[in-house]
């Protein structure tokens, strides 16, 4: 199993080292940057993190938060190719879950971890245990030196029943990994790791470098035939330029090796991108990020026999690019993104060409009523000679109606649907899902230091 818990050792590592710190959310941090001109911020096509989605009411810093969410869905596609027709079923769920957020101008870290356990009414051979975990965590070593980290890992056996992590989260860049193939219930481990570090020398200059790694692990192929294993490992540099207070501008190399498994075979991908990228923080509260420039992809796939596709290799160049945006008004948060690279296959025989969107979007009516909408889209074309086997596109749109009763207790109403179009017999037969839920949360938050 090609998981990369080195990072997630890293993390657990950086943890026992943190100090007591006092306030600053991540929205303060642009407004201070913005404010003053002795800091630079990371531009979001370079810093390797994604976009906040909290409103402001609702961001928070040096607090301990635990909980206990129960949830009871409706799916009426949960087993895909296993039966050669949708079948439908209810699962219920219940988990536990513990967090940590502290923070200053210096510092910063937040900590979620998450277990939980899945019942099926009536595939009940199908009851899972979940995992999920979140780590980020940011120091300033000296005035004009930043590292920073992160780490998520998942363990699941059905992605859509995860309520609170169905939602990609929306980055800035082309780092992100590929989450557009979603099977039906399939044991699934996840893991998309980062680190990175900034020097800024001088006034209105900085570099910076950063490493990604990704691993996408099924354990039973019978489960999920078709869909196979990933990874990636990549590397990157910059430098930036700030133009004025508000504008950005720089470039940045990064080489990326994309790796699938096939049937045992390592199918391998490596590429080299320069991109020229621009950010303008419109507002403290408002920023749109732009970035292209020209790939490299040289692709070498040797002969799957069991899949009759023959060796292959190749070096092509392409265009790549994106933009992203961040809002965040008295009652509305939105995270936007849009790339076109050269990715991971993420299930897929080998790597794609990508496009890939995502939104998230939060809306506040009252104090005590709140909604999300998300969604994304993917277009998947696979490199080498498996070329039009597997491509195919993934759309999905969620939303969910949230209620607070005090300050503990909270109740969410969601949908999902799910159409997914790939000659992948786990998906072919039944591509679309559509999943209702409803859940009953309680959470409790002490300050630190207190």
């Amino acid at each position: 199993m090609r998981v990369t818990a080195k990072l997630i050792g890293v993390g657990l590592l950086l943890m026992a080292a943190v100090p007591v710190w006092s306030q600053m959310t991540d929205r303060d941090a642009v407004e201070y940057s913005v404010n003053r001109e002795d800091r630079m911020l990371t531009p979001p096509p370079v810093s390797g993190q994604a976009y906040p989605v909290a409103l402001g009411s609702e961001e928070r810093a040096n607090y301990l938060h635990y909980g206990l969410t129960f949830s009871s869905g409706y799916s009426d596609n949960v087993l895909g190719l296993a039966s050669g027709h949708p079948v439908s079923d209810i699962n219920y769920s219940v988990g536990p879950t513990i967090g940590l957020n502290k923070t200053t101008a210096r510092s910063q870290l937040e900590l979620i971890y998450a277990p939980g356990f899945t019942f099926y009414q009536r595939t009940s051979a199908f009851n899972e245990q979940d995992q999920n975990a979140a780590l980020r965590f940011q120091y300033r070593l000296s005035p004009h030196v930043t590292f920073s980290a992160g780490d998520r890992f998942q363990k699941t056996s059905n992605v859509l029943n995860q309520v609170d992590l169905v939602s990609s989260p929306v980055f800035g860049g082309a780092q992100s990994p590929n989450n557009s193939i979603i099977t039906p219930i399939a044991d699934r481990l996840a893991n998309f790791g980062n680190v990175g570090i900034t020097y800024q020398y001088s006034r209105n200059d900085m570099i910076g470098a950063g490493a990604v790694l990704t691993n996408l692990h099924y354990p039973d192929t019978n489960e999920a035939f078709g869909v196979w294993d990933s990874s990636s490992e990549s590397g990157s540099f910059f430098y930036t330029h700030r133009l004025s207070s508000r504008h950005y501008l720089g470039a940045t190399y990064e080489y990326a090796k994309l790796m699938s498994y096939p049937s045992g075979v390592n199918d391998e991908t490596q590429t080299h991108s320069v991109y020229l990228f621009y950010t303008v923080y419109v507002t403290r509260r408002f920023s749109m990020s732009f970035f292209g420039g020209p790939q490299l992809s040289d692709t070498a796939q040797p002969v799957v026999a069991s899949l009759n596709i023959p060796a292959y290799t190749a070096r092509t160049w392409a265009p790549a690019g994106g933009g992203s945006l961040d809002f965040e008004g008295r009652f509305v948060s939105a995270a936007l993104s849009y790339s076109h690279s050269v990715s991971a296959g993420g299930g897929l025989i080998g790597a794609v060409r990508l496009d890939n969107a995502n939104a998230n979007i939060r809306l506040k009516f009252t104090r005590s009523l709140s909604a999300t909408v998300s969604g994304f889209y993917a277009n998947n074309n696979v490199l080498g000679s498996a070329v039009g086997l597997t491509n195919g596109h993934s759309v999905s749109g969620s939303a969910a109606l949230e209620r607070t009763f005090g300050e503990h207790f909270g109740a969410r109403l969601g949908y999902t649907r799910l159409h997914q179009n790939y000659d992948i017999p786990v998906i072919a037969g039944t591509p679309d899902t559509n999943r209702e839920y409803i859940s009953f949360s309680y959470t409790f938050a002490r300050p630190l230091g207190r």
